[in-house]
């Protein structure tokens, strides 16, 4: 028997009705995803150290190396325990529930202003050689132009955001869907960042983000399964626990505090982390 020790709210209340059935869609050295038969949604067992995050339970396990876990095998809940097949059962007694909850927009930027500055410039340094930036260049000519294509699209939605012209920006942000390398593309990653700031109360375009509801639309077409499920929550809000950490300290923190969250968000992934931080900054920096 396994212990989770935190998780998504709505995910553990699925498996204390006796309501969770699905099977595994897929495998990772530390996460295993799950496919709801009801919803089609995706759903994650992630192992310790890593952070919370919606339909995300967090288990005392170091990896899933030696689970015998594999795509297909079933699960299902009951008496608060979700059940993988007969080779994993995981108990929901003791947990902490976590749910995703954004800070409001400052009602005086000073503190963001001088967080942001500083967020630019350590991304600059330290950031993963996202395919976004203009400097990007990898020496192959196919990554170089999906670099430039990346760039181009990301500028093109940002201006027509800024003019509020909503109907070209969800075609241009539509044409990011799925654009670049990796289990989460970047173009999807950048998205997500964006989607993030829309749903920030007095934010000025949180009155437009059914914008991302609206983008959300051509997703399912356009990406994998488990990025999709990353777009679809940012529209609704819905991020991981870094991504909430790093709005709070862009907010209210000192650099200390910022430098530390941005840290965390830049670790996702090998360049996803450095992508969703460039798309919270365009987004903040549309409000500016």
């Amino acid at each position: 028997m396994r212990f989770a020790k935190s998780g998504d709210d709505d995910f553990i209340q699925q498996i204390n009705h006796h309501k969770f059935h699905g099977f595994v869609h897929s495998t990772f050295n530390r996460t295993l995803n799950i496919q709801c038969l009801d919803s089609g949604d995706l759903y994650t067992i992630a192992c310790k150290g890593i952070d919370n995050a919606p339909n995300t339970l967090i288990i005392d396990l170091e990896d899933f190396e030696e689970a015998d876990i594999r795509v297909n095998d079933l699960v299902s809940s009951d008496h608060s325990v979700l059940s993988i097949t007969n080779k994993m059962s995981i108990t929901i007694e003791g947990i902490k529930n976590w749910t995703c909850i954004l800070p409001e927009y400052p009602s005086v930027a000073d503190v963001l202003e001088m967080n942001l500055s500083t967020m630019k410039q350590y991304i600059k340094l330290h950031g993963n050689n996202s395919r976004i930036e203009r400097a990007f260049k990898s020496g192959n000519p196919f990554d170089d132009e999906m670099s430039r294509m990346l760039h181009e699209r990301t500028q093109l939605l940002v201006s027509e955001l800024q003019n509020k012209r909503m109907a070209t920006a969800i075609i241009h942000a539509a044409s990011l869907i799925g654009l670049g390398p990796g289990l989460t593309p970047a173009g999807d990653d950048f998205l997500v960042g964006l989607f993030t700031v829309f749903n920030i109360e007095n934010h000025q375009y949180f009155s437009h983000h059914s914008f991302c509801e609206e983008v959300v639309l051509h997703a399912k077409a356009l990406t994998n399964d488990i990025s999709y499920m990353a777009l679809a929550k940012a529209a609704a809000g819905q991020v991981r626990e870094s991504i909430i950490d790093l709005m709070e300290a862009l907010f209210r923190g000192s650099e200390e505090e910022l430098i530390s969250s941005l840290r965390r968000v830049l670790a996702i992934g090998s360049t996803s982390g450095t992508d969703i931080a460039l798309g919270i900054i365009a987004g903040l920096e549309m409000n500016m």
